[in-house]
């Protein structure tokens, strides 16, 4: 398939901040789209990240030029010159945004041609048509903390996690009324109006340590005798409270031994929390390794640590750092690479929960990613309207 055009617009993410959206269409004249989210809490190794002018001079100078006239019998096929055409190892040339919005807008546009959902196409070219997990679990954060909010909070998305069951269109509507719930709980405990929101929708307010919303998250949760279908996860994104080995955390300069020690409490207080996310810097290795070691039954995430890269995930795995990954197309660049991501984490055992980013769009690329790679959870914040196209779509496909 060749492609006719490419144009690329800038647009604004859930944040107010530019981003991008690219059409690409084809030799029939039908077009697709893809918009693409940006991150605030971002791994050093992550692809590069073009301005919209910056994107829009590498499209006009070196794409368009090079890409003119060739054909493409699949995605994998046109990410590969991309990367080629980029040459480098985080795609600072042609920019990780740009080649990612190409090559979603492409896998659409396949799609529409053979009259499929994109979804198939993906799973059909990258998947073999296997199935992991029929069901992903839904990750929804609703307090917000570190980069992601004005309070006093270290943790940066304090999670639910709920299990489609009955089904999601039930599932989603128990966590609406939930998120309602703990909004008028917290505005009457903390005597306050109107609450504040996070980047990513969650409630944004000051409590008296990084504990306390564990706690009130899950005496709500076994308040409302929805434990069978709720249970608690953090993404603590130590990242942001790391320096020179040390963590300041709650006041306090803390060694890996001592985080570690923390998490320990936290997992032995509240049996509903199952998963935690970078609860290290990316390279604390031995942080990460230390904690995975003493909780085989937990949740062990890696994000800033994998950056939804096949070859780090894979060496995370040998060095036993962790046993669930984050999975999110924008950090790696292309279609092509993130179904390669999440393929070696299947195959080294590993929970995979494909993820939003703190600047969202209202593309719902990563539902249709999650179903095709049959991932264990996606994470897609609060259920607000910056988001709620992600819930409209796993309802949609799922029912």
């Amino acid at each position: 398939m060749k492609i006719k055009s490419i144009e690329i617009k800038e647009i604004l993410d859930s944040r107010g901040e530019p981003t991008i959206e690219v059409n690409v269409t084809g030799e029939n004249n039908e077009s697709t789209s893809a918009q693409i989210p940006s991150g605030k809490s971002r791994g050093k190794n992550e692809a590069a990240v073009l301005k919209p002018a910056e994107a829009g001079h590498v499209l006009e100078k070196t794409i368009k030029p090079n890409i003119a006239d060739r054909n493409f019998e699949s995605i994998g096929e046109l990410d590969a010159f991309l990367i080629a055409l980029d040459g480098t190892d985080n795609k600072e040339r042609l920019g990780g945004n740009l080649i990612l919005g190409i090559s979603i807008a492409f896998a659409r546009l396949m799609a529409k041609q053979q009259e499929k959902e994109l979804w198939q196409v993906l799973n059909e070219e990258f998947f073999e048509g296997k199935k992991y997990y029929e069901k992903p679990l839904i990750f929804s954060s609703l307090i917000n903390g570190g980069a992601h909010a004005k309070n006093n909070l270290d943790i940066q998305e304090y999670m639910v996690v709920v299990r489609p069951y009955p089904s999601y269109k039930m599932a989603i509507r128990e966590l609406e009324d939930f998120y309602a719930k703990l909004g008028d709980f917290l505005k009457e405990k903390f005597k306050l109006e109107k609450l504040a929101l996070g980047d990513e929708g969650g409630y944004s307010l000051k409590f008296s340590n990084n504990f306390e919303p564990i706690e009130v998250l899950s005496e709500m949760i076994e308040k409302f005798d929805i434990t069978k279908i709720f249970s608690i996860a953090l993404d603590c994104a130590a990242n942001g409270f790391y320096k020179d080995g040390l963590y300041s955390f709650g006041k306090q300069k803390l060694n890996f031994m001592e985080m570690a020690e923390i998490y320990r409490v936290y997992f032995q207080t509240v049996p509903l929390l199952v998963s935690i996310e970078d609860p290290f810097a990316e390279d604390d290795h031995a942080g990460f390794k230390r904690l995975h070691s003493l909780y085989k039954n937990k949740l062990v995430v890696g994000d800033d640590l994998a950056v939804t890269n096949p070859l780090v995930i894979e060496e995370a795995v040998k060095e036993k750092l962790m046993s669930g990954v984050i999975i999110k197309p924008n950090q790696v660049g292309t279609v092509t690479e993130t179904c390669e991501a999440m393929k070696i984490a299947h195959v080294n055992g590993l929970k995979t929960i494909v993820s939003h980013r703190s600047g969202e769009e209202n593309d719902p690329f990563i539902i249709h990613f999650a179903k095709a790679g049959g991932a264990y959870g996606v994470k897609i914040g609060a259920p607000v309207p910056s988001r709620i196209s992600k819930y409209i779509e796993l309802e949609r496909l799922y029912g």
